[in-house]
């Protein structure tokens, strides 16, 4: 594997724009960090130990030149509130286990991007995605609404915990509640302007700076206390309770899932240029090495940022030097400025983690889907649902499993359709009322959208039955459009030659048109389908078939 492969070839020209990139990345990170630290159940340094973390990690072993790496607000509250169900948040113990399920995660990563399998990414659809999403985004929100408001927390349920809030909003700190949508509405409106505005950070400032002017310490407002500004103390976590390291295992399993998906989406949205391959495997092992480094620096896991991404980019970024500024400005601003930490509130960091939670909820996405897929916008609600009502590590396992379901459901039961001809045109389309189509009597055009195989061949040979009994009589000519079959393996050869021999036996012609590429051609041949068609009724398209096999001259494929 290839070190530092952002650098090579560096020069000096670049560093303006590196420069640039990472004061303006360390400005969005500085409070960001502090808040999915706190997310996290750990103390808020816990925050730029994990940046610190993953921009080594990734400056080392990263291929991807604009990718930003740390402490991050997706992956936070699933394993914070799962281990949270295990021991107490924020303890020795709870801090040791979230150790272990980064150190898992990180190196599931590492082992898939080692084996150069980038496309487990791909096996979560985009409405299970945005839906699983959203039920993240709820908890961030709810579980922030007590510190917004300045009352306790009760550890419930998420429902139980928004009726809990309202139930106690009367007793609401007002100074707190200010501070905490001003900081809020701040960090809104610097994103409506521009993504490169650190509005976090001058939320952040001006909330501190009103604590102390105001001496609102004094009046109930909550604050973070003083940073601890030591060198982390490396060592390795450890548990010794083989059931409770069997109950975190699937944990990481998740975290792993979520940290790749996400960092594929970083990968494949912000690319080093514009021949850079879409494989994000390199990148999997240094966001894996990252929360490994990241454990054994007392920290939890880390993972690939698309906002934080989008800005060093933005911003003129050249390479990895871009984060490497950034941390090297955190460093900086720990060193010296620490102790104005005492006078950050608690809700200003509450209405930073509400702008994220609001920021992953994907109306767009929804919207987009809701337009061009209907029926997938279901996907979207019960990923949703399964995150929100079940406990977050079983919601998104769930969630994961929906998506792999409908994956499956899409192969097991194609669209597999009639077309008719277009009015004055030799084009085969469906009945859609996009076109004006017309019937041609005694011939039947079929199209499986899809690969023939073992999981759907028998739908895929009802569906051909069911079509032609339902078509006037009498029908004399069938047509197989394939130009979505682009594989065809032994079973579903088999089970497609049980219905060209009993359409054969009623005296239909069988024919196979738009059987495209040359493995599909291999497939079929190899299946024994285009023999039980005879290769004389093998045509380039379905116009050519009908044309022919109704007496008309054709140009039926060569042997």
């Amino acid at each position: 594997m290839n070190v530092f492969a952002t650098l090579r070839g560096y020069r000096a020209g670049w560093f303006g724009g590196d420069l640039l990139a990472g004061l303006m990345l360390a400005a969005i990170a500085l409070p960001e960090q502090l808040a999915t630290a706190k997310l996290a159940g750990f103390p808020v340094e816990a925050g730029f130990f994990a940046f610190a973390a993953g921009t080594l990690a990734f400056a080392l072993l990263g291929t991807n030149r604009f990718a930003s790496v740390g402490a991050d607000s997706t992956i936070a509250p699933i394993f914070a509130g799962s281990l949270g169900a295990l021991v107490a948040t924020g303890g020795t113990e709870y801090r040791e286990l979230a150790g272990i399920v980064a150190i898992g995660a990180g190196a599931i990563l590492v082992a898939v991007g080692f084996a150069r399998a980038g496309w487990v990414a791909d096996l979560l659809s985009v409405p299970v995605t945005t839906g699983f999403l959203a039920g993240i985004s709820a908890h961030i929100v709810i579980g922030q609404l007590p510190s917004l408001f300045g009352i306790a927390k009760t550890e419930a349920p998420l429902i139980l915990q928004f009726v809990d809030v309202i139930a106690h909003i009367g007793a609401a700190n007002p100074y707190t509640l200010a501070l905490g949508i001003a900081v809020l509405a701040v960090t809104l409106a610097a994103s409506r302007v521009s993504e490169r505005i650190p509005g976090a950070l001058i939320g952040l400032v001006c909330a501190g700076a009103a604590v102390a002017a105001f001496h609102l310490r004094e009046r109930g407002v909550a604050v973070l206390g003083d940073i601890s500004v030591s060198v982390p103390r490396f060592h390795l976590p450890l548990v010794h309770d083989v059931e409770t390291l069997l109950k975190i295992a699937p944990l990481a399993l998740v975290v792993a899932a979520v940290c790749a998906l996400q960092t594929s989406v970083v990968v494949r949205s912000f690319p080093s240029n514009a021949g850079a391959s879409d494989d994000p495997s390199g990148d999997f092992v240094a966001v894996g090495a990252g929360s490994i480094l990241s454990a054994l620096s007392g920290a939890f896991a880390v993972n690939a940022s698309p906002p934080r991404t989008a800005v060093a980019k933005g911003a003129g970024g050249r390479s990895q030097m871009s984060g490497l500024v950034a941390l090297a400005a955190l460093v900086a601003i720990v060193a010296f400025f620490s102790h104005l930490a005492a006078f950050v509130p608690q809700a200003a960091l509450a209405g930073v983690l509400i702008f994220i939670g609001m920021r992953i909820f994907r109306l767009g996405d929804m919207l987009q889907i809701a337009r061009r897929s209907p029926g997938e916008l279901n996907l979207v609600f019960a990923g949703a649902l399964l995150v929100i009502v079940f406990p977050i590590q079983t919601g998104m396992l769930l969630a994961i499993m929906l998506s792999l379901v409908h994956g499956v459901t899409l192969v097991m039961w194609p669209p597999a359709t009639q077309l008719f001809q277009v009015r004055g045109t030799t084009v085969w389309w469906p009945r859609t009322g996009e076109r004006d189509v017309m019937d041609v009597p005694g011939i039947v055009v079929f199209a499986p959208a899809a690969p023939v195989n073992f999981t759907n061949a028998e739908y895929v040979r009802q569906r051909l039955l069911a079509v032609v009994a339902q078509a006037p009589p009498p029908v004399k000519l069938v047509v197989i459009e394939a130009s979505a079959v682009t594989d065809v393996d032994y079973t579903g050869g088999a089970i497609l030659q049980t219905a060209i021999e009993a359409l054969k036996a009623r005296n239909i012609e069988v024919a196979l048109a738009r059987l495209m590429g040359a493995h599909a051609n291999e497939a079929a041949e190899r299946s024994g389908l285009i023999a039980a068609v005879g290769m004389d009724h093998v045509f380039l398209s379905v116009a050519d078939a009908v044309a022919k096999l109704s007496g008309e001259p054709a140009t039926p494929r060569n042997a």
